[in-house]
């Protein structure tokens, strides 16, 4: 996802705490700190977005990512994400593309330059890993 603060993207955000073999975190309670939406991005209400780095090794980045209710545009980057918690509709902006529902246990792949449009019903919050 894109690298603005404030929106969906794993890359370009700040490192978190790397997690050391045979630790835990906790991704469903994790605290995130949230930025609101940058405007031109916004479709509908006052969604914000909070995402953590846990772990970078230079070759793929996982992390937790969470957005609150309301809808955004983005550009998307290169990763697969499990969704934790939360409800919301993908749509691509892509003619042949369909929407998508997420709900907990969803997985899914996007790809860098796909063009979506999140519509959060309920709190979303995801675990992502991006090349």
């Amino acid at each position: 996802m894109s690298a603005q603060a404030g929106t969906s993207g794993p890359s370009g955000v700040a490192p978190g705490p790397r997690l050391d073999p045979g630790t835990i975190a906790d991704a469903a309670s994790v605290a995130l700190e949230h930025l609101p939406v940058e405007a031109e991005q916004v479709i509908a209400g006052s969604p914000t977005t909070g995402h953590l780095v846990l772990d970078d090794d230079g070759e793929r980045t996982v992390g937790v990512w969470e957005m609150t209710v309301g809808a955004m545009r983005d550009v998307e980057a290169d990763e697969v994400f499990v969704v934790l918690a939360g409800a919301a509709t993908v749509e691509f902006e892509h003619p042949h593309a369909s929407p998508i529902v997420l709900a907990p246990g969803s997985v899914v792949r996007l790809e860098s330059g796909m063009r979506t449009i999140w519509t959060v019903r309920q709190t979303l919050r995801k675990v992502y890993v991006s090349p």
